[in-house]
């Protein structure tokens, strides 16, 4: 699951909508809703983030934090490191091999320290 699915849910959820209801409102299928949700499928665009938006009364802040969360959920994405250190393309490679085997405060550990330093 992805950050923006996981948080798609958390709002349809809130508001007690059946994939069915918020698919058609917003004019994707089911299917569609529910992999994205689940992170089976890639970032969803612009316009469909501001369509859920429109649909679920999002405003302010919360509306932002949607768009932020779409930003970063693509759940298959490649990393360039040509041009760096090598220690950065291991890191890249290694972080990619064994991802799945990191615990989840492992992961936010190292996602707080990535986000700090991109400050």
């Amino acid at each position: 699951m992805t950050p923006f699915g996981a948080k798609l849910r958390e709002l349809r959820q809130a508001r007690s909508l059946t994939l069915a209801e918020m698919a058609k409102a917003i004019g994707v299928s089911s299917a569609y809703l529910s992999a994205l949700e689940h992170g089976k499928r890639g970032r969803p665009s612009w316009h469909l983030v501001q369509a859920i938006i429109a649909y679920l009364n999002i405003i302010w802040d919360e509306a932002e934090d949607l768009i932020k969360l779409s930003r970063v959920s693509h759940p298959r994405i490649s990393i360039d490191t040509a041009g760096l250190e090598p220690s950065a393309t291991e890191l890249a490679n290694q972080l990619a091999k064994s991802i799945s085997k990191l615990d989840q405060a492992t992961i936010q550990k190292m996602l707080d320290l990535v986000k700090a330093k991109s400050i």
